[in-house]
C-alpha cells in the first residue's frame, strides 16, 4: 500500500492513531505512527523482522479518526506479506489447527458441510439466495471446550430464513472465505480459496449471498471485488436482510424476563464495514426487552482482542476482560454480538471468571424469543 506524501508528513506531525490503539494502551511502545515511520525510512528494515506487526488488530480504531485518512489495517495488511517473505511469521493460536484447516481446503477435498442442515430445515444446491456459512461447522468442533457450539448460528439462520420464506443454496463445496489467510500474509492461500467460492456461488446461480459472519461479508465485499473485480452476486450481511425483511414477513416475538440486553460491535461488522444500525433495530422487533448501549459503543466499540486465530496474548485478555466489565457495568445479563470470533473470544475470557454474563450470538437469541417457535430453547 502506497501513501501520498501529504498522508506521509501529516502523519509524523500527528497522534492521534496512537492514541486511539487499543494495543498501545497495553503494550508499550507499540505505535501506528512509528511504525509507519519505520516503514518510510527503513522500507526491507526492522518492522519486517519485528513483532510488532503482528500485534496490529486491523481493528479500524485508528483509522476511524485518522485526519490523514490512512487506513492503517490495510498499511499493515500489505506489509505482512512481505514479512512472511523475509522469513517472519505470526504465532498461532490454537496450534495452527484454524490454519491447518484453511490450507486443506485449498485442495480438492470432499467436505460434510450440510448435515446440520439437514436437521433443522430447508435448502438447495441452487436458487436465489446463498448462505455463506463460512467456517461455522469447523468452530464447531474446535471450541466445545468452552460449551461453545457455533453451529447454532447457522441453525438459527436458517430456521429463520425458512420461517420467512427463504430455502437458501448451502454448499457442500464452499470453502473458507480467506479472511486469516489474508490477514496473516499469506496472499497465496487467500486467492486459492477466494477463487473457489466465487466459483462455487457462480454455479449456484445465486443472485444475493447472505453472510452471518462479519468477516465473510467484509472480505467479500472488499477483498474479493479487489482481487476478482466486480462480483455477480449481491453481498448482503444478515443483519442487514433481517432489519430489511422482518417487518413484512409476520412473524411475532414473545417478552422476555431477561434482564437488560448489551450488543458488542465486532470490527469487521462496525467501524470496517460501517453496519451499525441493522443489528440494533432487530432488538426493536422484541417487545419489553430493555437494550442499553455500553460506554463505547459504534464507532468507538473495544475490539474483542484479537484476530485471524493469532498472537493470543495478555493484551488479548486484557481488552476481552475490559470488554466484558464495560459489558456488565451497564447492568445488562445478556451481551449480544453477531460476529462468532467475539463471541469465542469473550466467553473464552469470561470462563475463568464468576461474571454473571451471558454472550449469545444475535440470531440464536432472536430464534429463541421467536413466537410458538422451541427449537433452540435453551
Amino acid at each position: 500500500m502506497q501513501l501520498t506524501r501529504k498522508q506521509t508528513d501529516s502523519c509524523i506531525e500527528c497522534g492521534e492513531c496512537t492514541g486511539s490503539c487499543p494495543i498501545s494502551r497495553e503494550l508499550s511502545g507499540f505505535s501506528p505512527r512509528q511504525i509507519i515511520k519505520r516503514a518510510m525510512i527503513e522500507p526491507d528494515g526492522s518492522l519486517l523482522h519485528g513483532r510488532e506487526i503482528w500485534a496490529c488488530l486491523s481493528c479500524a480504531h485508528c483509522s476511524e479518526r485518522c485526519p490523514a485518512d490512512i487506513d492503517f489495517p490495510e498499511f499493515i495488511r500489505s506489509h505482512r506479506e512481505e514479512a512472511r517473505k523475509a522469513g517472519n511469521s505470526p504465532h498461532e493460536s490454537h496450534h495452527g489447527i484454524l490454519q491447518a484447516i484453511a490450507s486443506l481446503q485449498t485442495r480438492n477435498i470432499k467436505q460434510q458441510r450440510t448435515g446440520w442442515a439437514e436437521k433443522v430445515g430447508a435448502f438447495h444446491d441452487t436458487g436465489e439466495y446463498f448462505y455463506f456459512v463460512g467456517c461455522l461447522p469447523y468452530f464447531d468442533v474446535t471450541f466445545r471446550y468452552l460449551n461453545l457450539f457455533p453451529l447454532e448460528t447457522a441453525q438459527s439462520v436458517l430456521i429463520l430464513l425458512n420461517k420467512m420464506g427463504v430455502e437458501p443454496v448451502i454448499s457442500n463445496h464452499e470453502r473458507c472465505c480467506g479472511h486469516d489467510a489474508l490477514w496473516s500474509g499469506n496472499e497465496a492461500v487467500f486467492r486459492k480459496l477466494a477463487s473457489w467460492n466465487v466459483e462455487v456461488i457462480k454455479s449456484s446461480g445465486a443472485k444475493t449471498v447472505l453472510f452471518s459472519c462479519p468477516e465473510g461479508y467484509f472480505t467479500f465485499k472488499n477483498y474479493y471485488r479487489k482481487y476478482f473485480g466486480d462480483l455477480p452476486f449481491e453481498v448482503v450481511h444478515m443483519t442487514e436482510f433481517l432489519a430489511r425483511e422482518l417487518p413484512g414477513a409476520e412473524l411475532t416475538f414473545e417478552p422476555s424476563s431477561d434482564a437488560a440486553i448489551t450488543y458488542h460491535d465486532p470490527c469487521r461488522l462496525g467501524r470496517c464495514s460501517g453496519i451499525y444500525e441493522p443489528p440494533r433495530q432487530l432488538f426493536q422487533f422484541l417487545p419489553e426487552t430493555q437494550f442499553v448501549e455500553m460506554e463505547r459503543s459504534r464507532e468507538n466499540a473495544l475490539c474483542c482482542g484479537t484476530s485471524a486465530w493469532m498472537e493470543c496474548s495478555s493484551c488479548s485478555k486484557a481488552m476481552q476482560m475490559e470488554r466484558l466489565q464495560e459489558a456488565a457495568q451497564t447492568g445488562a445479563r445478556t451481551l449480544i454480538t453477531a460476529c462468532p470470533k467475539c463471541q469465542i473470544h469473550l466467553t473464552c475470557a469470561q470462563s475463568g471468571t464468576d461474571m454473571d454474563l451471558k454472550v449469545r450470538d444475535i440470531y440464536t437469541y432472536l430464534l429463541k424469543r421467536l413466537s410458538g417457535d422451541e427449537t433452540h430453547s435453551k
